[in-house]
């Protein structure tokens, strides 16, 4: 997905979208509609075991594993591309990686209902699953009943009130299609990173869901205090999900947080 056309070198802002757990790509095709069509580019990745990427999750243990697909995609993005990193849900912690590790091609970093912690430290929220609530998850185990579980996907009966509260009943459908369970053991790597003083230099902005049911306010509003962004943006009537439920006030948000952008 993305916009087409690079026109020479002059600077293009270029929007990569990272989702959370369970999901893929897939769920950003509204807000990246709307970008290509206001004339960004636009992008999103499908990480290891997700989406349609042909890995099978049960098999991915290792959190930088899970993230290959992102470094590769920034590896391969020119130069002149200024880079607008968007990670929703628990890919908070994938970007914060890969703004670790590609800081000089990461123009902002957008961090939407997500994990947002300061590398070198750990997040002060165990999980941004709902407190008391664990039995909405299964998990599969690859490696037999024995082993420890290799995915976690939420219960069918449960993912239109956490993720979905407020989303068209077609988006809700369309993701009961797609979701596949995200590899559990991959994503106890988040958190795990060093300081990163030059990484801090970039601007981040936090976009807070106010009518979550899986991602608690409160606990969003954590992170916050603890590592405060250049600017923080209120979905107020926004679910988990926001680029279903919201797509516009959405786009209207991201592209007001890079105007702030020299570019």
């Amino acid at each position: 997905m993305g916009g087409d056309g690079d026109g020479g070198d002059a600077p293009i802002i270029h929007f990569v979208f990272v989702h959370g757990a369970c999901h893929g790509g897939w769920c950003w095709y509204k807000l990246i509609t709307l970008l290509v069509a206001a004339g960004f580019k636009a992008t999103s990745v499908d990480l290891t075991g997700a989406g349609i990427n042909l890995t099978d999750s049960n098999t991915v243990f290792d959190f930088n594993h899970y993230n290959q697909p992102l470094f590769s995609l920034l590896s391969d993005i020119p130069s002149h591309h200024k880079i607008i990193l968007v990670g929703h849900s628990i890919g908070g912690g994938t970007i914060t990686e890969a703004l670790c590790k590609f800081t000089d091609k990461i123009s902002m970093v957008i961090y939407l209902a997500a994990e947002m912690v300061q590398p070198g430290s750990t997040s002060p929220n165990n999980s941004n699953m709902t407190e008391g609530e664990e039995d909405i998850w299964e998990f599969t185990y690859g490696e037999g009943a024995d082993k420890p579980p290799t995915g976690i996907f939420m219960k069918e009966e449960f993912r239109r009130h956490y993720y979905y509260s407020q989303s068209p009943l077609e988006d809700v459908t369309l993701a009961s299609k797609l979701l596949r369970p995200a590899p559990v053991r991959a994503l106890k790597g988040i958190d795990k990173l060093p300081p990163n003083p030059e990484a801090e230099k970039v601007p981040r902005v936090y976009i807070k869901t106010a009518k979550d049911n899986l991602f608690n306010p409160m606990l969003q509003d954590r992170l916050v205090e603890n590592w405060p962004p250049s600017q923080l943006y209120i979905l107020e009537d926004s679910d988990h999900s926001a680029f279903f439920s919201v797509p516009t006030i959405l786009f209207a948000y991201l592209i007001r947080a890079v105007s702030f952008l020299q570019i």
